[in-house]
């Protein structure tokens, strides 16, 4: 890593960026919580996990799926390699 990087941080692609902000306006058009309150959320289970766990953070993904019935908070947390358990072989 250089120093630029150490001193300035890498910065999220903007295509992530743009798919995350899409992703975040679907999912307010979907469902009664503010967008706002959604982030919130997700970044509430980003600090949790990551407190025992190793993840990708870039890639979390939190989206609100309705059914007739029920609405279900799915949180897609992608885990790094290691965290005690053996990295994938394929």
């Amino acid at each position: 890593m250089s120093w630029l990087e150490k001193l300035f941080g890498q910065r999220e692609k903007s295509g992530a960026v743009a798919k995350q902000r899409l992703q975040m306006v679907l999912i307010h058009d979907r469902s009664d919580l503010s967008p706002g309150l959604l982030e919130l959320i997700k970044d509430d289970i980003i600090e949790v996990i990551a407190k025992r766990l190793e993840i990708n953070r870039e890639n979390v993904v939190v989206n609100l799926e309705r059914t007739e019935k029920d609405s279900v908070l799915v949180a897609e947390v992608p885990l790094l390699p290691g965290n005690g358990r053996s990295a994938p072989t394929s």
